[in-house]
């Protein structure tokens, strides 16, 4: 299983100086990969009827393309990883444009991690219907990898239409592209189209029924486990050597490729602080 961490979005800043300093001293305490969230917009919780959700307008995330073309400039191993970009809220061809040119200057460290959002309010100032977003995504990934792999393709499907045309440059390779998310559709998507799956949970028995529903579903379509992977996230915040050692034990026993520590929501801290805790998580589970 590999260790990596999660960029503290709204605690890291906006020095790029700091960034960098981040991303290297990840990579140098020998984390293999960085994830970074995604979310376009946030709502003003004063607007009319109030506003109750994850986050809002004064939560920051960076845009995890962008981020990740600064980031690969700065690394040279650190593995770069979306968790997870809300994909059908984004003009695929816009998305398979700027992810091709993120795993051309990382050389070829970039996965996709994708999923369908819940916020609505994002859907809507973006310009795109919020109700049919699972269906639209599994069409945006068969374009995707048509759109990396072919050199001029005419598509026509339900909600794309491409027209004798591709991107250029393209990746030396297909990006992995690996779903977040739980529910049924999302699973059997997920193991007929995806090359991993990143779970939102612990490691507990929905986890576990995820997992057994991942495999069945693969096995139905021809698909072994091999290859498939699995991203796990622990936190800091509320956690001690021994149950960081025992939730990674616990994901590595369910099957988890990497897992990732989230340093954030711990207490006011800077560059230094976040990999301090990183440093004492690898320590507790190296």
């Amino acid at each position: 299983m590999q260790f990596g961490a999660v960029l503290p979005h709204n605690e890291i800043g906006t020095d790029p100086g700091a960034i960098r300093a981040y991303a290297q001293g990840v990579e140098a305490l020998g984390a293999t990969h960085l994830l970074i969230y995604d979310h376009v917009l946030g709502a003003d919780p004063n607007r009319p009827g109030g506003w109750r959700g994850a986050y809002d307008k004064d939560v920051a995330f960076h845009e995890p393309l962008t981020t990740f073309a600064f980031i690969a400039a700065v690394t040279e191993r650190l593995d770069l990883m979306s968790t997870v970009m809300i994909l059908p809220q984004r003009q695929t061809a816009l998305v398979a444009k700027q992810a091709a040119q993120v795993a051309i200057l990382s050389n070829n460290r970039f996965r996709l991690g994708i999923g369908t959002g819940w916020n609505r309010i994002e859907y809507e100032a973006l310009g795109v219907p919020f109700g049919n977003r699972g269906r639209r995504q599994e069409e945006q990934v068969d374009l995707l990898r048509k759109l990396w792999s072919e050199d001029s393709l005419t598509y026509s499907g339900t909600y794309h239409q491409v027209s004798a045309a591709s991107i250029n440059p393209r990746p030396s390779r297909n990006i992995p592209v690996w779903f977040g998310g739980s529910a049924p559709a999302v699973l059997e998507r997920c193991a007929r189209l995806g090359d991993g799956w990143i779970p939102l949970m612990g490691a507990n028995d929905a986890a576990r029924a995820c997992i057994d529903t991942l495999r069945t579903e693969r096995a139905r379509v021809g698909k072994s486990m091999a290859g498939f992977g699995i991203q796990a996230q622990a936190q800091y915040r509320g956690g001690n050597p021994e149950r960081w050692r025992t939730h990674a034990e616990a994901w590595r026993e369910l099957g988890a490729t990497h897992i990732a520590l989230a340093t954030h929501n711990a207490g006011a801290t800077g560059v230094d602080g976040h990999l301090r805790r990183l440093a004492q998580y690898l320590d507790a589970v190296g």
